[in-house]
């Protein structure tokens, strides 16, 4: 099995959504995908560690109500955990348990922050008109000084000229202008690849931020004089 850019999106966006319910349909739409393409991607990144199964396979019972342990493998089948559903006006209650799936959020970010711009390094294009990317997206608005060089995913419908990069995902572009939190963990992603030192520092924890919350802040080196 061989992750695909598309299983790496379908994560961020997870991360994206947080503990909203969703559907395949919306997953792929939402992701300019097709619902196949969806599933597949969702299916690889289970066997990779970076997403969470929702569903397990129980024990088959026999007719004596005992365990059986001789059953042939094909009568298997994945049932989803029976949950407590909690009220629609209540804050408590985790609906991200109705999902098929959830991020593995301490295995999503080591691979997005220490190898996925390995196996999807960044590829830099000519001059061309697009969505910003990198420090150049809305994200980094107010924190890197005027006058660095844009970088922007090529796009007819964009509205900035500077560096093309080469997007994760063909989709990228249009399943980012759908959702502003997928298109800044896009842009720190982007980041990572082609930005500067600065840029990756602080990309880095964003991005460790945003994919794993609960995860202790890494410690700062002390300046020597």
């Amino acid at each position: 099995m061989q992750l695909k850019p598309q299983d790496f999106l379908v994560a961020l966006k997870l991360v994206a959504w947080g503990d909203q319910r969703w559907t395949y349909a919306r997953l792929a739409q939402e992701l300019g995908l097709s619902t196949s393409e969806a599933h597949g991607a969702v299916r690889r990144a289970v066997e990779a560690g970076l997403l969470l199964p929702n569903r397990v396979a129980p024990v088959p019972v026999d007719s004596q109500g005992a365990a059986s342990l001789q059953e042939p493998s094909g009568i298997y089948r994945v049932t989803r955990n029976r949950v407590r559903r909690a009220p629609a006006d209540s804050s408590e209650g985790d609906v991200s348990a109705d999902n098929p799936v959830r991020v593995h959020a301490q295995n999503l970010a080591e691979f997005a922050l220490h190898g996925a711009k390995y196996a999807f390094p960044g590829v830099r294009m000519p001059l061309a008109v697009g969505v910003p990317t990198s420090h150049s997206a809305p994200a980094f608005a107010g924190v890197f000084a005027p006058g660095s060089t844009d970088f922007v995913w090529p796009h007819p419908n964009g509205s900035v000229r500077g560096i093309g990069v080469e997007p994760l995902h063909p989709a990228v572009p249009f399943a980012a202008m759908q959702d502003p939190t997928l298109y800044e963990l896009l842009a720190l992603f982007d980041a990572l690849r082609v930005g500067k030192a600065r840029e990756r520092n602080m990309a880095m924890e964003r991005l460790r931020s945003l994919i794993d919350p609960s995860a202790p802040a890494p410690a700062r080196k002390a300046l020597r004089g």
